[in-house]
């Protein structure tokens, strides 16, 4: 696999996991018993039968999670860490014959970042959410975002190159929004 193929799958897994962060290492973790993902060196675990039960039931019980008012929010807490902490090493997984330095600054940077970006504007998404209908609507909002990540990590299975591009592209247009937000919230813009 080359360079930037791998970078654009890894961006992509990475975003998922800011939705979700389970549901992408369970796709991979599929996706590379089927012979239709090769994990990198020293990640070969998430490609094992132990990993494959374990990601099935954490999918399960954080997607089952959201759907619980309040618990939602506090599990946004737990989560936004976790889903950078995710999106380095799924970004990593997908790094293969990289420079190890190279692999992981680009792990921490794009991946980490991508799935930071995502979890931090669905966390303020179900926190207005839940200010607005005390969290009646967010079961509206936890199947968007299962629905999302499912999606985007089997397009980024499928096809990569372009389920990538269309992460970085999601990506900056939101950083350009939150910029001029911010900027407007302070009265610069």
């Amino acid at each position: 696999m080359d360079y930037i193929t791998g970078v654009l799958i890894g961006i992509a897994l990475s975003a998922a996991c800011g939705f979700r962060i389970f549901v992408p290492f369970l796709v991979v973790s599929i996706a590379s018993f089927t012979g239709h993902f090769t994990l990198s060196s020293g990640f070969e675990w998430i490609g094992t039968y132990p990993a494959l039960i374990a990601f099935s039931i954490a999918t399960l019980l954080e997607i089952a999670a959201y759907y619980i008012p309040w618990i939602d929010n506090a599990l946004d807490t737990i989560a936004s860490p976790v889903a950078v902490l995710a999106g380095v090493v799924i970004m990593a997984s997908a790094l293969t014959d990289m420079n190890p330095l190279l692999k992981w600054t680009l792990s921490v940077v794009g991946g980490g970042g991508a799935a930071a970006a995502v979890q931090g504007f669905t966390s303020i998404t179900r926190a207005a959410s839940t200010a607005v209908s005390g969290g009646l609507t967010n079961f509206i909002i936890a199947t968007t975002e299962a629905i999302a990540s499912v999606i985007l990590s089997i397009l980024t299975i499928v096809v990569p190159i372009f389920a990538g591009i269309v992460v970085i592209i999601v990506l900056c247009f939101a950083v350009i929004k939150l910029i001029k937000w911010s900027r407007k919230q302070k009265g610069l813009g």
